[in-house]
């Protein structure tokens, strides 16, 4: 799935896998063998345990504002946010800085639709 950062005009991912199960959202990247961006839903936070990359998340609200970021979340570490903010976004390290994605952007999920 392709997630554009509207407020910048430029794409965040472009091929991010979502999570469609229970198992895929508790999974999440754990599995992964190299960084990619995955869109998950969770209210109350996430862990990088067994991973083996840090990686870049961000949360928004129901209207894909963004609240809150974390640049470069290493292995073993945990990140707590707001829980009425329920969507994840994990990406490779460093994307958010590329991207220059700040809190109060818009993002686009246009295949989620």
């Amino acid at each position: 799935m392709k997630v554009i950062n509207v407020s910048k005009n430029i794409t965040l991912a472009e091929d991010a896998a979502v999570a469609r199960t229970m198992l895929q959202n508790t999974e999440g990247l754990l599995n992964a063998t190299a960084p990619r961006a995955m869109l998950l839903r969770t209210r109350w936070g996430i862990h990088t345990f067994e991973m083996r990359f840090p990686i870049d998340v961000v949360i928004t609200d129901a209207t894909s504002i963004v609240r809150k970021i974390r640049r470069g979340l290493p292995p073993n570490r945990f990140f707590f946010w707001n829980p009425k903010y329920r969507r994840v976004l994990e990406l490779p390290e460093g994307a958010i800085e590329k991207s220059g994605t700040e809190v109060g952007d818009m993002l686009a999920f246009p295949e989620e639709q």
